[in-house]
């Protein structure tokens, strides 16, 4: 029984952050997981010498949760960037492998010989990028990303920019995604400069030089983050199964128990958090189960120096949905970060899943090990055998953030805000990546010190 103390349901990057902090203050905590490792998505394997991540391998630089966070437990020296200066993307058309040009933010162009130059667009694309130049200011009301950016740049800049790029990110489906929620700054340029290549210039030029690389990771990869939070938190594994109000506090069901707390974290998806707080919210229930989830799965390949037989391609490749049979994307894991494998081991870590293809999660391991491998030898001339696998499952775990999540979000902060005691936290809400799911841990954390 933790009576004025925290129940924090979930024990991904969120939940250990809001832990983390509340057990500095010395502040009466319990994460409920009922997995037996902590940390959600991240999860590195250490395989042969290599370090390879199972789920994120990174996160973004520009935003500084994550490294305040790493700077507070003492893990700073261990930070690695990205190999920027080796960075190339590669874009599957028409079964040819495509360099994505230089100076592109997504879908926007900030340098125009490289589009010029590029076979990855058409002249007529090319031609209508140029024109969306002297487009005038306008706002919309939300609106999908696929019909943003068909409105600005046409069809295929969508079919063959867009959707990949998103799609690795988000493993959604650009026709039903937010353009506010998931490129906010894209839908601030339109309201402000009308043209996306425009603004992009003009942002180009103000981008200070030597900012430092664009991902950031670990050197002893992601879950030294995890462990190290979960070294200083108190952790149960168990099942939270139900949430009831008690008077100012909470009765939450584990196992067959009751755990009453005066605060509850949900630090769990979207979805699991609906189901339990049903009995004590209902319309705010509603709203959590209207998130919806896509699922992922990632194999890594290993392949010894001269054995491996297939062309390199930078830092990996995306594979567009019109040219997509399972496999989304692939990343050459040694050339994206240093030392990430041996002298002379190739490991390429493969993408399958996401909007439509939630079904690949029930494949055996030799199945998605095969698949990896026709596709690989199909796209690359890959043909030899990895001398070994890592598969890693995630059933559920992309929050999409469709047409209209904005306003939902606000009903939702709404509702909680009317539930104090209540707070929410994870990739489901206002940002997917690491370092947003530390900020929405961290201020769970913040408000119940306040309090």
């Amino acid at each position: 029984m933790i009576s004025n103390g925290a129940v924090i349901i979930g024990g991904g990057i969120s939940g250990l952050s809001a832990a983390y902090d509340l057990a500095r203050a010395g502040f009466p905590h319990t994460i409920i997981e009922k997995r037996p490792r902590l940390g959600g998505m991240i999860e590195t394997h250490r395989v042969e010498g290599c370090i390879l991540e199972g789920g994120p391998d990174s996160f973004i630089s520009q935003k500084p949760e994550a490294l305040a966070l790493i700077k507070d437990l003492g893990l700073e020296s261990d930070v690695t960037g990205s190999n920027d200066r080796t960075r190339t993307t590669y874009i599957l058309k028409h079964g040819r492998l495509v360099k994505l040009p230089e100076g592109v933010m997504m879908i926007v162009p900030s340098r125009v010989m490289p589009v010029l130059e590029s076979p990855l667009l058409g002249w007529r694309t090319k031609i209508r990028m140029g024109l969306e130049m002297f487009r005038k200011p306008q706002s919309h009301p939300d609106r999908s990303v696929a019909e943003f950016v068909i409105d600005h740049f046409g069809e295929e800049t969508l079919d063959y920019m867009a959707e990949p790029l998103l799609s690795g990110v988000y493993g959604g489906d650009p026709r039903q995604m937010s353009i506010i929620s998931v490129l906010p700054r894209f839908a601030e340029w339109e309201a402000k400069y009308g043209s996306l290549a425009r603004a992009a210039l003009k942002a180009r030029g103000k981008t200070p030089s030597g900012s430092g690389p664009l991902f950031r990771t670990l050197k002893s990869g992601l879950a030294t983050l995890t462990e190290t939070l979960a070294k200083n938190v108190c952790h149960r594994q168990a099942e939270a199964q139900a949430i009831e109000r008690e008077g100012d506090a909470f009765r939450v069901g584990v196992d067959g128990e009751w755990i009453t707390a005066k605060h509850v974290v949900l630090a769990c998806p979207a979805w699991a958090a609906s189901t339990l707080v049903g009995p004590i919210d209902a319309a705010l229930s509603a709203r959590l189960a209207e998130i919806p989830y896509t699922s992922s799965a990632t194999v890594t390949l290993g392949y010894r120096g001269s054995g491996f037989d297939g062309k390199r391609a930078g830092h990996g490749f995306l594979v567009p949905q019109k040219e997509r049979k399972r496999l989304a994307a692939c990343t050459f894991v040694n050339e994206k970060f240093p030392n990430r494998a041996p002298a002379g081991v190739t490991a390429l870590r493969c993408f399958f899943g996401g909007a439509g293809d939630d079904a690949v999660l029930n494949e055996s391991d030799e199945s998605l090990v095969a698949m990896a491998r026709a596709e690989l030898q199909r796209i690359l001339g890959l043909t030899a055998a990895p001398f070994f696998h890592t598969i890693s499952r995630w059933p559920r775990s992309m929050a999409q953030y469709t047409v209209g999540h904005g306003a939902r979000w606000k009903e939702i902060e709404s509702r909680i805000a009317a539930t104090p005691g209540l707070h929410l936290a994870g990739n489901g809400y206002t940002g997917i990546g690491v370092p947003d799911c530390i900020r929405m841990g961290r201020q769970a954390a913040a408000r119940i010190l306040k309090r």
